[in-house]
């Protein structure tokens, strides 16, 4: 930590940036309700845009825009990470064999590798 403090104190941006990377997750672990985190996200956005780094801008306009599905994660606590990687596979598979005209057996193929 003693380096990181270094780093930080000639590079104060370096700092704010680590610590907005740090807190979102953070928001995401130790909230276990669903009314506090839109208060914690919405304190988060507020020093993403202060911050005026454009990637934190970009992150921070796509939770403002999407902050509904974010807030239901806390229904559960899942994510549909699952089905992201499901069709990714998917998409790997099928450019694999963008050329296979038999559809009944890529969907043999599909099910056999990936159920």
């Amino acid at each position: 930590m003693k380096r990181a403090k270094i780093l930080f104190e000639k590079y104060p941006d370096i700092e704010k940036a680590y610590k907005l990377c740090q807190n979102l997750p953070w928001i995401y672990n130790q909230t276990r309700d669903k009314t506090s985190p839109l208060i914690k996200l919405a304190k988060w956005d507020e020093k993403a845009r202060q911050a005026k780094f454009k990637s934190f801008s970009s992150i921070a306009r796509t939770m403002s825009i999407h902050y509904q599905n974010k807030i239901n994660y806390f229904d559960n606590r899942s994510t549909n990470a699952s089905a992201e990687s499901f069709n990714s596979k998917i998409k790997e598979f099928r450019s694999q064999f963008w050329c296979s005209r038999n559809i009944e057996f890529f969907l043999f193929r599909i099910t056999n590798i990936y159920a």
